[in-house]
């Protein structure tokens, strides 16, 4: 299927100049710069800079490009993946005529974006076996204007990867654009989408620091697609949408994946724990497969175990009112100490 980005752009946008400001337009830090009319003494904050940050996060872009195998021009950074999601449906989606497609249950940021912008979403629910429903998705696509279809994998709150052979047949057959959510793809074994990008022109990827790197207070997401898409976002992003210690520190983290690794091992080992306990308590009816830095459990009653370990202390997410997770709880792989915590205080249930 021939993809024409020019022709998904909402019309208004197409036309759009970016914002420009003489850092766009000057590289290098070295100079007198007199364009931004920003205090040329320093900050009243030592640890502050006077100066704006680079608007277009070229360190960083560096980087990541090398360690994904793209060029800087495929990636598009945002403060927290939240942003990407927003200035993505922004530049594609036409308020009021244009729709996207979600398979709950599944994150809600997607549907809280396109509700802010007063966008439609069409709801294909996933099957029993928390996969796509194919058939579902290809149907609904015909039957709707739709623009985008968000697919998340490892799939939150359910924890699984969503069957590879499912997304391809959807990139095949979906003249839009599909959004494959990777924000916990480094606690699976799966390979990233991202390698795919020069197969599909209509595959974009998020990705984030915020869990495998332990950044989520940096507020970093990558969002990874082909160069014509990614030239619109920037036409519509804020100038400054990452502040320059999030830059500082991002590109630091990047230079550490031998202690990035050793954390996303030290969680597997943790989820397995879990996964083996929580299967020998009386209390918890279902201990759903995953492949991400949390697992989902069924209980008999989810709001009364969820006030019941809020007594102990320890928060987790209930998802007992989201689609086909009636008695579901989320629970995050925490420390050694904190999953003991944790199983002890299930097995204090009454």
């Amino acid at each position: 299927m021939s993809i024409e980005i020019d022709n998904l752009v909402r019309t208004h946008i197409l036309n759009m100049k970016p914002y420009s400001s003489a850092r766009n337009e000057y590289v290098g830090n070295d100079g007198i710069f007199l364009d931004a009319n920003e205090n040329p003494f320093g900050s009243v904050c030592t640890e502050i800079h006077n100066r704006y940050p680079d608007p277009m996060q070229e360190e960083m872009k560096i980087k990541l490009a090398k360690l994904e195998n793209v060029s800087t021009n495929q990636l598009f950074i945002g403060n927290g993946s939240d942003e990407c999601i927003d200035v993505f449906v922004r530049v594609f989606c036409e308020p009021q005529k244009e729709k996207i497609l979600i398979c709950p249950p599944v994150f809600s940021m997607y549907e809280h974006v396109a509700h802010i912008q007063n966008i439609e979403v069409v709801n294909v629910l996933l099957k029993d076996d928390f996969q796509l429903d194919v058939d579902g998705i290809l149907n609904a696509i015909k039957n709707h204007t739709i623009k985008i279809i968000f697919i998340c994998s490892p799939n939150n709150p359910t924890g699984n990867l969503i069957n590879e052979n499912d997304i391809e047949i959807i990139l095949k057959n979906f003249d839009g654009l599909v959004l494959i959510d990777e924000a916990y793809q480094d606690f699976s074994n799966n390979v990233s989408w991202i390698n795919r990008l020069q197969e599909f022109k209509n595959l974009v990827v998020i990705k984030t620091l915020s869990k495998a790197y332990g950044m989520a207070d940096v507020r970093i997401g990558m969002l990874y697609a082909h160069a014509e898409i990614i030239q619109y976002l920037n036409t519509i992003k804020m100038p400054y949408n990452v502040n320059a210690h999030s830059q500082r520190l991002a590109a630091e983290a990047l230079d550490k994946m031998e202690l990035k690794n050793k954390f996303v091992d030290e969680l597997i080992q943790g989820r397995r724990y879990l996964e083996t306990a929580l299967k020998e308590i009386k209390c918890v009816e279902n201990v759903y497969p995953s492949d991400a830095n949390y697992i989902l459990i069924k209980v008999a009653d989810a709001n009364k175990m969820y006030q019941h370990l809020i007594q102990h202390k320890l928060i987790v997410r209930n998802r007992d009112n989201a689609p086909m997770l009636k008695g579901c709880l989320r629970v995050s792989v925490g420390t050694k100490q904190e999953n003991e915590q944790f199983i002890d205080a299930l097995k204090r249930y009454n």
